[in-house]
């Protein structure tokens, strides 16, 4: 309140709430995408598409990490201790099992009882298999209103997005919609499924415009559709050098530099309602483990399809003059496993002391074989580190 000249109080203007500057945003939104529905997808509007998806794709940032104050991090109030060698995020609407398959599956594998998980929802534990240790996470808030800023959508994509594996639970009596409106929600973050990285090369520089360089055919993009949606991130100098054949998307996704590429599996859930020649079909489908959860059907091919899709390295130790140690592994992701990844893991003090290591199994010629820290490790090998 503020007082006039003639003593009688005003009402100065309150700033407008955010939730009015996020409806404007979902407006546009919606607006590009009824754009986009109705355009007919051919070469003559590839051009016109590309910058629809350049100015989707920055209103959907501003969702994630909106501008001006408050609100901290992405992750903040909902901060998850990550614990063990992996996490896996499981997803889903309710109803369709994925609690059961959650409490069962901790209570048949669990190394530890279930723990709080702050302010939202539970981890039923900390499964061990194969000698891993894997973190298992509920995430239910990423279906319910996190593509329209409801709620703590973006702290519940912030954690999905730390994940090393996803699993969606579906019914397997109605899959495909819940499943396409899962994949959209998290697509829509930048989260990409099943998926790698883009084969493009993208540098920016300070001048000399934009340098296009396309190693094979490219049927979607040209020069002139490279540099308009460049020109939408507002820039005019750089090399870009397309490796496959990429779309429009592709480029968008190198640009925004902020997407991340994990591995997904679909969890049919309920089985039992089924007939066998359906289950046979299922089967078929990639990416798909059919499950009972309620009577702990397939669980095995489940866990077996989760550690295919992890990736993980199981390094065991051999103290001087002992046997190796076979029962409690050091686990590494398949992208770091080097002498020096593995003594980062157990110490970080371990690589300063660090001599030479001798290490037995696939990924030498001699057993023992002595090495260097640069040496690539591979599963079940066995280590000896020898100190200065």
């Amino acid at each position: 309140m503020g007082v006039c000249e003639g003593g009688q109080s005003v009402r100065r203007p309150l700033r407008p709430p955010r939730f009015i500057t996020m409806s404007s945003t979902l407006a546009k939104i919606a607006e590009i995408e009824a754009e986009m529905a109705r355009t007919q997808k051919n070469k003559a509007t590839a051009h016109h598409l590309g910058l629809l998806k350049v100015r989707l794709a920055k209103l959907r940032r501003e969702l994630i990490t909106p501008k001006g104050g408050g609100g901290g991090g992405p992750g903040e109030g909902f901060d998850v201790a990550k614990t063990g060698d992996a996490r896996i995020g499981f997803v889903g609407f309710p109803s369709v099992g994925k609690s059961t398959l959650l409490s069962n599956l901790a209570g048949v594998y669990s190394e530890v009882a279930a723990y709080e998980f702050t302010t939202l929802t539970t981890v039923p534990g900390v499964i061990r298999y194969k000698g891993a240790k894997i973190q298992l996470l509920d995430l239910p808030g990423i279906i319910e209103g996190a593509k329209d800023g409801k709620g703590r959508g973006r702290q519940v994509i912030a954690v999905a997005r730390t994940c090393n594996l996803i699993l969606i639970v579906l019914d397997v009596l109605k899959p495909l919609g819940h499943k396409k409106i899962i994949e959209n929600e998290l697509e829509g973050f930048g989260i990409r499924l099943n998926s790698k990285p883009p084969n493009i090369g993208f540098k920016k520089k300070d001048k000399g415009g934009i340098n296009l360089t396309a190693t094979c055919p490219q049927s979607e993009l040209d020069a002139e559709t490279v540099k308009s949606i460049l020109a939408e991130y507002k820039i005019h100098n750089a090399d870009v050098t397309l490796r496959s054949d990429a779309t429009a998307d592709d480029l968008i996704d190198v640009v925004e530099g902020n997407r991340v590429y994990i591995p997904c599996i679909y969890v049919l859930n309920k089985i039992d309602q089924i007939s066998i020649e359906e289950l046979d079909i299922i089967y078929k489908v990639p990416h798909c483990v059919p499950i009972s959860a309620h009577h702990r059907w397939n669980f095995d091919d489940l866990l077996e399809k989760i550690w295919d899709y992890l990736k993980l390295v199981r390094i065991y130790t051999k103290p001087k003059g002992q046997l190796p140690d076979y029962t409690s592994p050091v686990v590494l992701p398949f992208s770091r496993t080097t002498v020096e990844d593995f003594c980062m893991k157990i110490h970080k003090n371990l690589i300063k002391e660090f001599k030479y290591a001798l290490v037995w199994g696939l990924s030498v010629k001699h057993n023992p074989q002595k090495v260097g820290k640069d040496h690539t490790l591979e599963d079940k090998d066995v280590i000896q580190i020898v100190k200065k």
